[in-house]
């Protein structure tokens, strides 16, 4: 008889990754999982409902470790707004990459699937956004006027909506080392929500808003 293991959160995470990169697929159940790893089905009920959740965990699991990494450099009083924001933003992709083949299998290849999975990430990043300063964001500056009288809430989802179009563009992303997906990041921050004007991105901006409205509110 195999020992039971302790397990935590992050082993569980761990392990779900290796299994569905190994064998392409979800487990067939979470006691046969749970069984495979010597460990107890309760226990994975201590951290999760089920595989969905742990898939909705793993990106913002990256994000919340990429917070932590940029806080190092953003404590400074001398970084701007933009300067924060993109320094997290480089350090969550750079992790992203490092993790592309998992984050690429839970978020699949369709946009409304990679929506639905990053709803547990939407809060971790409208809370990150909470804490930048819009009164001195020389990116809405720059913005058209429409976007300069955004709301903050406007502006929080602006920014989501952003960043999923950031996270959908790196899928497709065929350059070395994924350079074109910072060029994409910097530019359309520094041009002020241009994005938005952009009909492929725009679209996605659409979905997301119809998405949250039928589905997450």
């Amino acid at each position: 008889m195999n020992k039971q293991v302790n397990i935590s959160q992050e082993r569980i995470i761990e392990l779900y990754g290796d299994y569905l990169l190994n064998e392409g697929e979800r487990p067939k159940n979470v006691y046969a999982f749970a069984k495979e790893h010597n460990f107890e089905e309760q226990e994975f009920y201590h951290y999760f409902s089920g595989f969905e959740q742990i898939e909705r965990e793993i990106p913002d699991h990256i994000f919340k470790k990429s917070l932590e990494l940029a806080s190092e450099v953003n404590y400074s009083q001398e970084i701007t707004t933009k300067e924060k924001l993109l320094n997290v933003y480089y350090i969550f992709f750079e992790n992203l990459t490092m993790n592309r083949s998992l984050v690429l299998a839970i978020l699949g290849s369709g946009k409304i699937n990679s929506i639905k999975t990053l709803q547990t990430l939407r809060k971790t990043h409208r809370e990150f956004v909470m804490t930048l300063d819009f009164k001195e964001w020389e990116m809405i500056d720059n913005a058209k006027e429409s976007i300069r009288d955004f709301n903050e809430k406007t502006r929080q989802e602006a920014l989501w909506f952003h960043l999923v179009g950031a996270i959908e563009f790196w899928k497709k992303d065929t350059s070395p080392d994924f350079e074109k997906t910072d060029i994409f990041i910097e530019k359309t921050i520094d041009t002020g929500f241009e994005f938005l004007d952009n009909e492929s991105l725009r679209k996605v901006f659409d979905l997301g808003k119809f998405l949250w409205k039928e589905n997450f509110r």
